[in-house]
Formats: C-alpha cells, structure tokens, sequence
C-alpha cells in the first residue's frame, strides 16, 4: 500500500505526485491541509516510517513558523502536535510504502521507494 500526502498548491508536491505516477497508479492520495488532516498518530506514524524527527520536516521558510516558532525549543510530542495543528509547516510530498517514508522533494526521491 502506497499513500502519499500531497498538497495539489504546491509545486514541489505536484512534482512528488507526477514522479510517483510516474512508478504506479496503485496509491492512495491523501489531501492533508483539506480533507484528510493528520492526527497525532498518523504523523508519529508517518516520522517513524521516515526515519525523522518532528523538527526535520519542517518548512522553516513559512511565515507562522518564523513568527511563531523559530529559535524556540519543543520536545518530539510538542512539534507533533504543531505539525498536526499547522499541517502547511509540514514539507511535502510524503510518501509512504509499507513500512519506509520519502519526502517526495525533490522529485528524484520517489525512486528510493521501488529499489
């Protein structure tokens, strides 16, 4: 099972999704900022099959994040709840494939998923 939490705003999401279709059709397709937020164990799921820390996957280029959260120190469980409550500080396209995650930017990585 393939799911890929995608933003369709996004450039660089868009390009996860075409490098995605580019391998298989079979995946499931998982709008998080509109119809299928993340809840906490989602995301703590998702980290894990990453193999990333909360802090590693967020797009410190957002504005909230640098008015509201840069150079401010959380715990693992506190980021997660602020990726879940700010799901645009989550850097997209995430890629999951049974147990192993990808970030889908650049594109180039949806690869390391069908080796």
């Amino acid at each position: 099972m393939i799911t890929i939490y995608h933003n369709p705003r996004c450039k660089k999401s868009r390009a996860g999704l075409q490098a995605l279709e580019s391998f298989t059709s079979d995946f499931e397709l998982k709008q998080y900022l509109k119809d299928d937020p993340f809840t906490v164990e989602s995301m703590t799921d998702a980290l894990r099959k990453l193999g990333k820390k909360p802090e590693e996957i967020i797009r410190k280029q957002e504005t909230i994040y640098k008015m509201e959260f840069k150079g401010k120190t959380f715990r693992d469980g506190e980021w997660i709840k602020i990726l879940v409550e700010n799901p645009k500080l989550i850097h997209r396209p995430i890629i999951i494939k049974d147990e192993k995650g990808i970030i889908g930017d650049p594109a180039e990585n949806v690869a390391q998923l069908f080796k």
